[in-house]
Order: structure tokens, then sequence, then C-alpha cells
């Protein structure tokens, strides 16, 4: 997922093409976890150490005004919800303004973005998958916590067919064969806590 506030012209050219994979700030992120200075990259390529694509997308920035900012880089239990956000300044802010101002400041926008990643990371993600129903949600939630169907049936007021009747169809909405596989995936779709 991105989310941007920059033109939509740039964001097609730096997301859908890939181009963000090619900067050197997009390799810190991946290394590390906290907040490092756009100052990093210049200095990674002022000692030789960025690859020939990290200078090309560098220099690409520069000419389009992204040239101070900082990058943060989110700390994860799970490697499919590794997060990454970059912060640019205006093109007239230099690299030691924007530097200064997160020495004031920093702590609060860190811990303010790490909320947003870990509210993000919480949404559910179908992704080529449509929702669950609340009902289909409901039961797998209810088997992920050890229900029978039987069981289920009864802590609804349902008929033990109608609780199948809405397994099979969670299993059809997500593409899966088994109500165990169609828990795992609902859960890392994010879908059995939404709603």
């Amino acid at each position: 997922m991105f989310l941007t506030s920059y033109s939509e012209s740039y964001a097609h050219g730096f997301f859908d093409n890939g181009f963000y994979l090619r900067t050197a700030m997009f390799r810190w992120s991946v290394q590390n976890t906290g907040a490092c200075s756009w100052g990093w990259a210049w200095k990674e390529r002022k000692a030789g150490r960025l690859s020939d694509d990290e200078i090309v997308t560098l220099e690409a920035n520069w000419r389009v005004g992204i040239r101070a900012g900082y990058t943060l880089s989110f700390g994860t239990i799970a490697p499919l919800y590794r997060g990454a956000m970059g912060l640019a300044a205006p093109s007239d802010v230099s690299q030691t303004s924007v530097d200064r101002f997160w020495d004031d400041f920093g702590a609060e926008i860190l811990t303010a973005s790490n909320m947003v990643h870990l509210k993000i990371t919480q949404l559910p993600n179908a992704g080529q998958y449509p929702a669950l129903t609340p009902r289909q949600r409901e039961v797998l939630r209810w088997v992920a916590d050890g229900k029978t169907t039987q069981d289920i049936a009864t802590l609804l007021g349902l008929s033990v067919g109608t609780v199948e009747k809405h397994l099979r169809l969670a299993r059809d909405t997500l593409g899966v064969e088994t109500t165990a596989h169609a828990v795992a995936k609902a859960s890392f779709l994010n879908q059995l806590n939404y709603g």
C-alpha cells in the first residue's frame, strides 16, 4: 500500500514503475529500523557506496525538487507488515534545516508515525478477495477459538446447516478448500477482527 501527497504523475513513476526500489533510502529502510536523514544518502554517494541505480534515483529526485527529508522504517514481527515512510521537505528547505527540525521534534514525529503504521497494518486487506460478510467473520472467529460447528450453531442460535453454509461461503470467498485454511487466510488478511 502506498500513500502519498506527491503529484499523480510522480507517484505513478515512483511506485508503479518500481523507482522507489532503486533508491538508497529504500535499501536503508529494508536493513534498518528507525529514522535516517536523507543526508546519509549523499554521504554514501560521496564515499562511493551507492549503486549506479541509487545514484540515478538520487539525482532524478533532486531534479524534481525532492532533496531533503527523512526516511522512517518500522520494526515488525512479520515481514509482510514491514513499512517505511518518506518525509520530504519543500524543495527550498536544506537538509541541514530539516536535521535541526528533526533534532527538536524527531522523537514526537517518530512516535506518531509508528502509531499510524500500526493502525495501517490492522486495516483489512482483501486484495483480490472480496470482504467476508459479518456472519462469515463471526463463524470463522468461533472456529479459530476452537468451537465445533455444533457449538457455533448453539452459540449463534442457528442450525448446523446454516453454520456450514457460512463456512462454505467463507472458503469460497477466500479461494481455499479447508476451513482451517480459511481461518488462516482471513487472519492474514486482517478480516477476522474487522467489523
